[in-house]
């Protein structure tokens, strides 16, 4: 084996030291990169389709795709993001001067409760009204206080978001127009075996697609339905509860329930049983199908990870990297069971022609299937 050069022992950690700064001088726009290379990756097919109608003309196909990009994601968001300001300072503009008391809704929800009922929960404290309206209004109200806040925060700082949008459409562009060339180019720099990086990069891609097709298409559907459905009921604050249906929903096992059920139950203590009936079947029959049927469309069998894996790297994803996680998360987890799987199949000797697939019985009901 030929020992590596001083030379070149020390051009690599040039090398090392000279990406690590890189990372370090990018990491402000971490999250509008991310954004730029997701967006770029979902809306590649448009762009391909553009290009073989204009073969010589890549960066007018890539413009072309950009706006629809802004058409169809940007304004829409943008948009939304108004309403849901609006909406979460009227909420705390309500808190802050008595007109929504959380407390009382709680006091009303324990009247209404079976005396056994009441009794269990005296038990643990949970009757003593007064001390409980003071800690749930200071608690919800806090809650609130923090989102308008967070909110009149992202109107002030209108120059970073601004500026955080530029740099992701900018980057979206280029990957879009030259994307083909980067990759050429990390292909040969890479030190990976070709099949090796192919299917990393097959899985990214894939997962990133399944991520964004499967949650983020069902958490607008689920949020859209779910809002729409208590605006209908006369509840207040529609557009926030159904934005805080569209979030939860990215959670896996969890969803909008989470929301919904908590409002339904108000609703049916407080005596208004028709809307609370109406907002339990509209929740389960309509917002819980959702995810059951749009999902396995939008992603496909041959993505989709174990539930638990999903749960897991989704709610450890959020918890490190904030609202990014929710597709950071599920990559790392879909790129750590991919690895492992190219290890297993290098030291079993299998070629990696085929697609990674991180779940063996899937890959073995596919063998069945061809078999028979």
């Amino acid at each position: 084996m030929q020992v590596p050069k001083l030379e070149d022992r020390f051009f690599l950690l040039i090398v090392a030291i000279v990406t690590l700064a890189f990372f370090w001088v990018i990491m402000p726009f971490f999250g509008a990169i991310l954004w730029g290379i997701v967006v770029a990756i979902l809306f590649t097919p448009l762009n391909r389709r553009l290009r073989i109608a204009m073969p010589n003309k890549p960066g007018l196909a890539a413009m072309i795709t950009l706006l629809a990009v802004i058409a169809i994601v940007i304004i829409p968001a943008l948009f939304l993001s108004s309403m849901l300001v609006q909406e979460a300072a009227s909420v705390y503009n309500g808190v802050r001067t008595g007109q929504i008391d959380f407390g009382h809704y709680f006091a009303q929800i324990i009247d209404a409760l079976p005396r056994w009922a009441q009794r269990t929960l005296g038990r643990y404290g949970f009757t003593d009204i007064d001390s409980l309206q003071s800690r749930i209004s200071k608690t919800m109200g806090g809650s609130v206080q923090v989102i308008a806040a967070r909110a009149f925060a992202i109107t002030q700082s209108a120059f970073s978001f601004f500026l955080a949008m530029g740099v992701m459409l900018y980057l979206t562009f280029f990957l879009l127009r030259d994307g083909k060339s980067t990759a050429r180019m990390l292909d040969r720099a890479v030190p990976l075996r070709p099949e090796q990086w192919r299917a990393l990069v097959d899985r990214f891609e894939a997962v990133i697609r399944a991520t964004i097709k499967g949650s983020l298409v069902v958490a607008i559907v689920q949020g859209l339905i779910g809002g729409i459905t208590l605006w209908a009921l006369g509840v207040g604050g529609a557009v926030l509860w159904g934005v805080a249906m569209g979030f939860f929903s990215l959670i896996p096992a969890i969803g909008a329930g989470l929301v919904w059920v908590p409002i339904a139950i108000y609703l049916l203590a407080t005596g208004a049983m028709a809307k609370g009936i109406i907002l339990i079947v509209c929740g389960a029959l309509v917002i819980g199908m959702v995810d059951n049927v749009l999902r396995p469309i939008l992603v496909g069998r041959d993505t989709r990870m174990p539930d638990y894996m999903v749960l897991i790297s989704t709610l450890g994803g959020i918890e490190i990297f904030g609202f990014n996680g929710f597709v950071i998360g599920p990559v790392i987890a879909a790129l750590f069971l991919s690895a492992w799987e190219i290890f297993a199949r290098d030291r079993a000797g299998q070629p990696l022609e085929d697609p990674v697939d991180p779940l063996p019985e899937k890959t073995a009901k596919k063998d069945g299937a061809r078999s028979d």
